[in-house]
């Protein structure tokens, strides 16, 4: 049974992080029975009206298929696919093509891609072994967070550990930035100076949980002993405790320090399996383990189900609830805390099914919004009352740029089919090599000057996108006399819509330059295309 947001439960009042507020005057308490888009909408627009701000309007149908397509499959439309949606009259064509789109095997192959940025930044190597399976099974979060904590070298779920384990310090960072949204690096020399709940024990309470674990040849192990321990900015040596980032202390064994002649049986043990290719032996007890246990338990896990459902957020809406998405701490309290709780409660409450959340955040009317601000002033980022502009990723603008420049009848025109689905996964595949050449975007992202460089001077980009070719966009426009028919086909191939008037005009007046060489006028307007800011970000 669905409720409606504005049935009011019979409670009188709900209790939030600024005090007890009347339900009658806020509105504020929301059923958990409510859909994901729904309540997303009710906490928005509530703070919307609180700040007396109009949002803008909803995208047109080719800006939002275009939109919604990058976020879940990772590449722009067809030509064929935006004009079959543009002309559908359908109501619900839009929750139609989201579900269609996330039951794709296109959607599995990108958010493998996005989780593997997200877990691996400026790594060499990546997870994709282990998570293009685990992201095709719908694999939830909490078991995604085990696996890599268990470290099996037979998935590819090891890679995790493995790329930091000479770090240690990193290593508890990383796993306390990714999984749970908090920085704690400012407290490994001393107490946060503007957190004070983040301590020097927090930090290396953290860093606990892995100080055992270490790389053996070509697998990761863990001991049964070893403290850590750290100065205090008085001089005062102290022990770790194996503390979780609320605070929770967890009891352990004792684990007495081996004898010299101990650790020397050990090492030469060690060295024989490395030599045989097989793994070291198993703890009794396993402080990874522990930590996966305890970050996950009902009255613990407010870290690590907020942060995922932030960093979702912020993947889809170009800012977290929480920004940065690093500092989760009371003292930089979310945009909108009470949907942040609510959304971090659902993931829960239905097993981690990112692709649930997923689905959710793009049906809502919030992420349907225009990116185009009409008014005098833009309003602030964090009511969400117009869409971000945000940069494609090395997989999207590479498969986006590859797919732009094929010839439109080289796709099949059912979009559903599988040989329509074979054809794209062969454009991602043939877009790796390019994707190496972009960087990945971070905070304030600027066009880079090498990849500036890239556009204008590298021949892989008239070899690649501008072949002329049977199954290129410039080997099918350079046969077309017709100029107005000619920027029509290109721009819907590029951009997945028409052209306007203005763009129609101006691209025909710069093609007539080019009257006695086709091809030459064919690869300069698909060069125009695929370099403009249209292509390299999504709106």
């Amino acid at each position: 049974m669905r409720f409606s947001l504005q049935i009011i439960a019979t409670v009188l009042c709900c209790l939030t992080a600024t005090g007890t507020l009347s339900v009658e005057a806020r509105g504020e308490f929301v059923l958990a029975e409510a859909e994901i888009h729904e309540v997303v909408d009710h906490y928005i627009d509530l703070r919307l009206k609180d700040a007396g701000v109009t949002p803008a309007p909803p995208a047109d149908d080719a800006n939002l298929l275009r939109r919604t397509m990058l976020d879940l499959v990772g590449r722009i439309p067809t030509a064929g696919e935006a004009n079959t949606f543009v002309a559908s009259s359908d109501a619900g064509k839009r929750a139609a093509m989201i579900d269609r789109f996330i039951a794709s095997p296109s959607f599995a192959r990108h958010q493998a891609n996005e989780v593997n940025a997200m877990l691996m930044p400026g790594s060499s190597g990546d997870l994709l072994k282990y998570l293009l399976p685990a992201t095709a099974a719908n694999r939830p979060w909490d078991q995604v967070f085990r696996d890599l904590l268990a470290a099996d070298p037979e998935t590819g779920a090891d890679q995790f550990l493995k790329s930091r384990v000479g770090d240690l310090d990193r290593l508890a960072n990383d796993t306390s930035v990714i999984f749970f949204g908090v920085n704690v690096s400012c407290a490994q020399c001393h107490d946060h100076p503007l957190v004070s709940e983040w301590t020097q024990s927090h930090f290396f309470g953290m860093k606990s949980f892995f100080s055992r674990t270490f790389e053996n040849g070509d697998f990761l192990g863990e001991r049964e002993y070893g403290l850590v321990k750290f100065q205090t900015v008085k001089g005062e040596e102290k022990v770790a405790p194996l503390m979780f980032l609320t605070g929770t202390v967890l009891a352990e064994p004792e684990s007495p320090e081996p004898s010299d002649e101990q650790k020397k049986v050990e090492k030469e043990r060690l060295e024989e399996l490395k030599k045989n290719k097989q793994p070291p032996p198993v703890p009794a007890f396993s402080r990874r383990e522990q930590l996966a246990r305890v970050a996950l338990e009902n009255d613990e896990n407010i870290y690590f189900s907020r942060s995922i459902v932030n960093r979702v957020w912020y993947r889809l809406f170009g800012r977290g609830l929480v920004a940065p998405v690093d500092q989760m701490h009371p003292e930089n309290p979310a945009s909108h805390p009470e949907l942040l709780d609510w959304l971090a409660r659902d993931l829960v409450a239905h097993g981690y099914d990112l692709r649930r959340l997923i689905r959710g955040l793009v049906l809502s009317d919030t992420y349907s919004r225009s990116s185009r601000w009409d008014g005098e002033q833009h309003p602030a980022p964090e009511l969400f009352a117009v869409a971000s502009i945000r940069p494609l990723t090395p997989a999207q603008y590479a498969t986006s740029l590859r797919l732009a420049s094929m010839s439109p009848s080289w796709f099949p025109e059912e979009n559903a089919s599988e040989e329509f689905e074979k054809r794209i996964e062969q454009i991602e595949n043939s877009a790796r090599g390019f994707a190496g050449l972009i960087e990945q975007p971070s905070e304030g992202f600027q066009v880079s000057v090498t990849e500036a460089l890239l556009f204008n001077n590298n021949q892989r980009i008239t070899s690649e996108f501008l072949r002329d070719a049977g199954d290129s966009l410039v080997g099918t426009l350079k046969s077309i006399e017709d100029t107005k028919q000619l920027v029509d086909i290109a721009v819907r191939n590029v951009f997945a819509r028409p052209a306007t008037d203005d763009e129609a005009q101006v691209l025909g007046e710069y093609l007539s330059q080019y009257k006695e060489d086709r091809l030459i006028a064919a690869q300069q307007l698909v060069w125009a295309l695929l370099t403009t800011n249209e292509v390299r970000f999504n709106y």
